[in-house]
Formats: C-alpha cells, structure tokens, sequence
C-alpha cells in the first residue's frame, strides 16, 4: 500500500519548534551581549530570548515523551537517541576539561608572563616580590575542602546510588522503588544546590580580581548549573513516573536521566580533588 510504514525509523512531523528554537537561541544570546555591555533594552531582549528557550523546551520534550508513549521509539531509534545521548556527554566532557585545563594551567604557571623581544620575563608584583608566583596568590584564604565540600561529595555519592536503586527498581517491575529512588535524588540533589549556594555567600573570596576566585566560580558555578539541570531532568522523570510512563523494556527517558546524573557524579569528585584538596593544599583557611 502505498504511504505504508516498512521500516523501524521515526519520521518526525514537520514542526514549528526547532525554527522557535533557533530564534530563541539568537535573541538569548544577543540579549546576553547587550546586558554585558549595559545597553539599553538588555533585559527585555534578555527576558525574550529566556521565555522563548522554556516554551521550546516545554513544547518539543512534550511532544518527544508523546512519541515514546505512541510507541513511536522503535529499538533502532531508542538506540540512535542512546548514541545522541553518548556523544552530548561527551561534549559536556570537554566543556569541563576546558576549565580544568585553565585550573592547572593557572596552578602550574601561576606568574604572568610577558614577551620582550622574543624572550619570556616573569612579571612581579609592584613591591617587586612574588605575589603572582603562587596559587592561589599569597594572602588570599581558601574553603577548607573536608567542611561543606566533603558533606556535597557525601551528598551527590548517595543521589548516584538512589537513581540507581531506582533504575533497578524499573527494570524489575518496581514501580513504587522506582518513586522513592527518585525522590529521594530530586532531594539529594535540592540539598546540594542549597549547600553549594551557601558556600558561595560565605566564600572568602570573590568572583574576580585573581586567577583563582574566578577559576573556582566558573569550575564549581558551571557543575552547580548542571546539578539544577539534572534536577530538574529527574523531576521530570518521577511526574511521568507517577503517570505510569516508563516500562522495563522502554524508558530511555529516565535512562537518558540517570546517565547524566552519573556524569555529574563524576565531575564533582573530579572537582572535589583537584579544587578544593590540590588547589587549596598549604593554604590558609577561612
């Protein structure tokens, strides 16, 4: 018959969301320039581009978790959005070995350099010591890594093994395992969120003016980003549990979830190690 399905592909509908997407993207990012360089209408433009991103989000993840409900996601194609899945871990990979590589790179050659002729000089400070050979630099204090950063790696250690308990749970039928291992990650990760923000109010040091403030803002600010993300990717998770989505043999969405939980795992114990116990390692503590 003509027009009849003979293969396990997905032919997606033609959509209005990845044009609104794109627009979106645009004016986020050019509201992002202008409220950067203070100009006016920042904020609007800002605001627009933020509302623009949500409503995709909301409208396209819908219609994708209505795809899987229709059936929809064959084995062939829960098996290329796994690949898909795979490949945007590791792009956040290499985001995050970016700022690592800053980190070292500031820790391992802490003096600035200047070129004069050809020829490398390590700069000094203007009472002609050297401030800027250490990092961090002298007279700066540190968070002491075995207080709140130790509790955080506690923390995120229990939520991997909770959304794991609640893969298993899935797997084996468990619906109400399921639930609880969710909620109690969704919590996990809430608390963790409310610690690192206390941290950072109570910080002995601020977003700038040295190399290392802004490395540790930017490294534990971009993880604690990706925390709330994965929370709220989890909560999405345990509202289609308690509407009886996900099946043994089916649920790439929490799988999906639970592999980028996993992920951030992994980055904060990297974190946790090379921030707070190397880089604060001899250092005074607030």
């Amino acid at each position: 018959m003509a027009g009849a399905k003979n293969h396990d592909y997905h032919i997606l509908d033609p959509d209005i969301w990845p044009l609104v997407g794109a627009f979106s993207g645009l004016t986020f990012t050019s509201g992002m320039v202008l409220f950067m360089h203070d100009m006016a209408n920042a904020h609007l433009v800002l605001g627009l581009g933020i509302a623009g991103l949500i409503a995709t989000f909301f409208g396209w993840f819908s219609k994708v978790v209505n795809e899987a409900q229709r059936g929809d996601h064959t084995p062939v194609v829960q098996l290329h959005m796994r690949y898909g899945m795979i490949l945007f871990i590791a792009s956040e990979v290499m985001f995050f070995v970016g700022w690592f590589w800053s980190w070292f790179d500031f820790a391992l050659f802490p003096a600035p350099v200047e070129i004069v002729d050809g020829i490398a000089f390590n700069r000094l400070g203007e009472d002609g010591e050297s401030a800027f050979r250490t990092f961090p630099a002298s007279g700066i204090y540190v968070l002491d890594a075995f207080d709140l950063p130790l509790l955080n790696t506690l923390i995120l250690l229990c939520s991997g093994t909770t959304v794991t308990w609640a893969h298993h749970s899935l797997i084996h039928g468990d619906r109400e395992g399921l639930k609880k291992g969710l909620w109690l990650t969704v919590l996990l990760g809430a608390l963790f969120t409310c610690i690192q923000a206390y941290e950072y109010g109570h910080a002995p040091f601020a977003f700038g003016g040295n190399t290392y403030s802004s490395a540790f803002y930017m490294a534990t600010g971009f993880h604690g980003f990706h925390v709330l993300v994965g929370t709220i990717f989890l909560i999405v998770c345990l509202v289609r549990a308690y509407k009886g989505h996900f099946t043994p043999k089916q649920h790439f969405g929490f799988e999906a979830a639970a592999w980028y939980w996993h992920f951030v795992d992994v980055v904060w114990l990297f974190l946790f190690v090379v921030v707070y116990v190397w880089g604060g390692w001899g250092v005074p503590i607030h």
